[in-house]
């Protein structure tokens, strides 16, 4: 994983960027047990969090979670929390921006530009090419560039995270990966990272793909389907 200390995941809606930010926050801490790490869900458009489900998996592995007032609940106005600017206060600290909402959503983070300038933190747009406007790569670069314009930040870089939950196959991640690495190449955006859940693939079936990391991820989000 990159060196990053603020990690950024944005994406389009069921993209999977909650599990994916969850994931992140707890290798950070298993690579850095003597760093502060914090995980802040800043999804302030849908009032139902449900990266707040993972509250007691991030708490029992010493996570810090920061959530808008009001998440979990029926109140339609959630207030992003003052905590959230610990991690540019703080150098101690390591953490994942949970950014829901797609670019009405990603606007936060143009509110938090000068901090954000001043911090070294990467962007990485979660794709699961299996959902709908962003299975082709056209599509892919038509909503990365909108959640740049809203964010008012680069992309520096792409998850595959393409799934269909428990039916996913090796060969649904494979053709999500060759589709984003053709996104790489017309866009010159690295595909960083692709994710696979628990261990459902072999070590020679990882092996196979292109990407420089791997990320194996552990379910800590109820899903509604």
């Amino acid at each position: 994983m990159s060196d990053g200390r603020l990690k950024i995941v944005i994406g389009a809606y069921g993209s999977g960027k909650s599990e994916i930010s969850v994931n992140l926050a707890l290798k950070m801490r298993k690579e850095n047990p003597d760093r502060k790490v914090l995980l802040a869900d800043l999804d302030i458009v849908n009032p139902f969090y449900r990266s707040a489900d993972a509250g007691k998996l991030l708490e029992q592995n010493n996570v810090r979670l920061i959530s808008p007032m009001y998440a979990n609940s029926n109140v339609d106005a959630p207030v992003l929390s003052g905590e959230v600017y610990v991690i540019f206060d703080d150098e101690d600290y390591s953490g994942v921006f949970d950014i829901g909402g797609e670019d009405m959503g990603a606007t936060i983070l143009g509110s938090m530009k000068s901090r954000l300038d001043k911090t070294d933190a990467d962007l990485w747009m979660a794709v699961n090419t299996r959902r709908p406007f962003t299975a082709t790569a056209d599509e892919i670069i038509i909503m990365a560039s909108e959640l740049q314009e809203a964010s008012k930040m680069k992309i520096t870089g792409f998850i595959n995270n393409t799934n269909v939950l428990e039916e996913t196959t090796f060969d649904d991640i494979l053709e999500g990966e060759k589709i984003l690495l053709e996104v790489s190449k017309k866009t010159g955006i690295p595909l960083v990272m692709t994710t696979v859940m628990g261990e459902t693939l072999s070590d020679e079936q990882i092996g196979q793909f292109a990407t420089g990391e791997v990320l194996r991820m552990t379910r800590a989000i109820k899903y509604a389907y």
